[in-house]
């Protein structure tokens, strides 16, 4: 999520993505609404080199296990028109006839677009509920974890549908939030004071956010939570076997996004740090320049 995008009042600007990490790849928005993604690309998740007028990017993430990884890329153009790319096994790339579309999340296997009615809508994989949010209304942001969606309401409540197996849905009782994201089994939210909230598992820490302070922006990797502070600084909490919880030395950082175990951030002049697993060089961003910075 970015800095500076949302504020708790009764206006909102809906926030849009302008960098995102899937499983195995990374995903940038550029200055001039082209787009650039590095990293495993078995399935064109990577093939976005003829998208244009983009506005806001969401790569489908994914748990790390053996027999997972296959993934797909959104954009949403500046029409309102959405473009996806990658696996489509169940259909999550299917949005071509979707319009008015604000702003999109990629979960695991499903794709989520957020009208500008405040409606949802959602293609791919409905085994566990996930996609049941017809009924949504009045919502002005959206994530996705692997089996839960969740959705931000404008009265600062959320909602979720879909696996509850962790308690990563038991959102009802929070208040006062103005950013929400999905990982693997949690979910996290950002106060309009700063502080952060979580549940869901919390096998790795990924949910000890309670002491967190000045946070502006969060995201949610499969097992590891970032969160951007005022100061341009980024702080992390749980899986850190592959670095990806190494943070505490950015600085001037606009920006942030998590994949399964990596972490990206994007900076103030436009270049774009990572750390984490790099086995197919979802890290390889150092030759980025000129990702589009947030709108304040």
């Amino acid at each position: 999520m970015e800095k500076g995008e949302l504020g708790f009042s009764k206006v909102w600007t809906i926030p849009k993505d302008i960098i995102a990490a899937g499983c195995r790849h990374t995903v940038g928005l550029n200055s001039d609404g082209t787009v650039t993604a590095v990293g495993d690309n078995k399935y064109g998740q990577c093939d976005v080199s003829g998208w244009r007028d983009m506005v806001a990017v969401a790569a489908g993430n994914v748990h790390m296990a053996t027999n997972t990884g296959n993934a797909h890329t959104v954009g949403l153009r500046s029409d309102g028109t959405v473009a996806a790319v990658g696996w489509n096994k169940h259909d999550q790339c299917n949005v071509n006839g979707w319009r008015d579309i604000v702003a999109v999340a990629a979960g695991w296997r499903r794709t989520v677009g957020l009208k500008s009615d405040g409606t949802v809508v959602a293609v791919g994989r409905n085994h566990e509920g996930q996609c049941n949010v017809s009924g949504w209304r009045d919502m002005v942001a959206v994530a996705a974890g692997d089996w839960h969606t969740v959705g931000l309401k404008s009265n600062g409540m959320l909602t979720t549908v879909g696996n509850n197996r962790y308690g990563q849905c038991n959102v009802s009782g929070w208040r006062d939030i103005v950013a929400a994201e999905a990982g693997y089994l949690h979910t996290v939210g950002l106060m309009s004071d700063g502080t952060v909230v979580a549940v869901g598992l919390n096998k790795h820490g990924q949910c000890d956010v309670s002491g967190w302070r000045d946070i502006l922006a969060i995201a949610a990797g499969s097992h590891h939570t970032i969160g951007l502070r005022s100061d341009g600084t980024v702080t992390a909490v749980g899986w850190n076997e592959h670095g990806q919880c190494n943070v505490s030395g950015w600085r001037d950082i606009v920006s942030i996004a998590a994949g399964c175990v990596h972490t990206l951030g994007v900076k103030s002049d436009g270049t774009v740090v990572a750390v984490g697993d790099n086995e197919y060089g979802q890290c390889d961003v150092s030759g980025w320049h000129d990702i589009q910075l947030p709108s304040n």
